[in-house]
């Protein structure tokens, strides 16, 4: 069963969210962060990427850097360009990206939930990133940016949002540079709190879409700071902290796909033919091919597109990370002919996200960065939610979530 509670948001006023609002911190550079936020100093970024305010060039794990997030974020409060909700709320964040609207419920997720399995990850953790997150819930005492959950959808809640999203909405913004759009709306009538509180605790789990760093780093800080505390109860803040919950049947999971340096001193002939043992291999020409279904993949080597699909006996179906497309390329093309056995440290490879489009991945082997591409279908919600369901994760560089959640829509204090 699942523990969720509503917090009293800081956010900014209506009419800054647009100059507050912010990519995560992940999914840019400091180079692009300090572009993006030139000449704007309400930008979410001076708290979740302080290093912009120093010279560049400065490392972004020192410790000034992360005292910088704390300050700054003390600044917003006292500037006004954050302001604390006067109850605990819900919240809807909707967002629309190609004609399509996702509906999520921001709540507060309960820290002995992820400890004990009951918010369910499908991919493994880097320490290093885990520690530099932690570093940061513990100076701001905050979690600055939510992190991203599914659930099994259900008819109850569906009807709850529903009608909010009837309502004007608090915010209602087109990103810049992507133009996704981003409604917000605030859940504040104490019988919807109740219903929705009511209709998590029947659920059996929820599941880690995107933020598996994040969720570890605030669950941990969450732990750590109920183990310091004396007179630790277990409603506190802390025991608490902020995720945007999507049903699982609203979301989808685009293709997350693959560029290598080198053919492993093969030609791209030798290549071809390598792939035969394991692949009904068809060239399709100069004109780009997207996969068209699970197990058939795409390639581009030589100026060239390839069908690849692979012989049913490579792979089980009842095997929930063996059926998988990332594993039977892993193990039948990156190790076996490529040499490629481990994905996270290889510096032969590099990953693209689908949002870039097929044209990426030509464009790098055509500019001889690279030697060969390969696109995959993307993973299934069902599949992702089965390999968690049983206790196993997923390789890496696996799902590929799209739109990201923007930062800066709301925050939740640790007290």
């Amino acid at each position: 069963m699942v523990k969720i509670k509503p917090f009293k948001g800081i956010r900014p006023p209506k009419e800054l969210v647009e100059e507050v609002a912010s990519r995560p911190y992940d999914v840019l550079n400091s180079e692009e962060a300090r572009k993006e936020a030139e000449g704007n100093e309400k930008s979410l970024y001076h708290i979740i990427k302080p290093e912009i305010d120093f010279p560049e060039g400065t490392d972004e794990h020192d410790p000034r850097v992360y005292e910088k997030a704390a300050e700054n974020f003390r600044m917003f409060q006292e500037k006004g360009w954050l302001v604390q909700d006067e109850k605990p709320c819900y919240y809807v964040y909707a967002q629309t990206m190609n004609g399509k609207t996702q509906y999520g419920l921001v709540v507060g997720a309960y820290v002995p939930d992820y400890m004990d399995g009951n918010i369910k990850k499908h991919e493994l953790t880097r320490r290093d990133k885990e520690e530099d997150r932690m570093k940061h819930v513990r100076v701001n005492n905050a979690n600055i940016e939510p992190v991203f959950f599914a659930y099994p959808e259900n008819a109850e809640l569906d009807k709850i949002v529903k009608k909010y999203i009837t309502q004007k909405p608090e915010y209602d913004f087109v990103a810049p540079g992507d133009g996704f759009g981003h409604t917000f709306w605030v859940i504040d009538a104490d019988e919807d709190i109740e219903a929705i509180t009511c209709v998590f605790e029947k659920m059996p789990a929820m599941y880690i879409a995107d933020g598996h760093h994040r969720s570890a780093a605030a669950a941990l800080v969450g732990a750590e700071k109920a183990k310091q505390n004396p007179n630790h109860k277990g409603d506190e803040e802390y025991n608490y902290f902020m995720a945007v919950c999507f049903p699982a049947n609203q979301l989808t999971i685009i293709d997350y796909n693959r560029v290598v340096k080198d053919l492993n001193g093969l030609t791209p002939q030798a290549f071809i033919d390598a792939l035969k043992k394991h692949f009904v291999v068809e060239e399709k020409g100069t004109e780009i091919y997207k996969p068209k279904a699970l197990h058939n993949f795409s390639l581009y080597v030589d100026g060239k597109w390839y069908s690849l699909t692979a012989n049913p006996d490579t792979y089980d179906d009842n095997d929930p990370i063996g059926v998988l497309d990332v594993t039977i390329s892993s193990k039948l093309i990156l190790d076996e002919i490529l040499g490629i056995k481990d994905l996270r440290s290889d510096k032969r490879i590099d990953f693209v996200g689908g949002i870039r489009g097929l044209s990426e991945l030509k464009k790098r082997v055509d500019s001889g960065e690279m030697k060969m591409a390969l696109a995959l279908y993307p993973v299934s919600m069902k599949q992702l939610m089965d390999i968690a369901d049983t206790g196993n994760i997923m390789p890496p560089k696996t799902t590929w979530f799209e739109p990201k959640l923007r930062s800066g829509l709301v925050v939740h204090k640790l007290e």
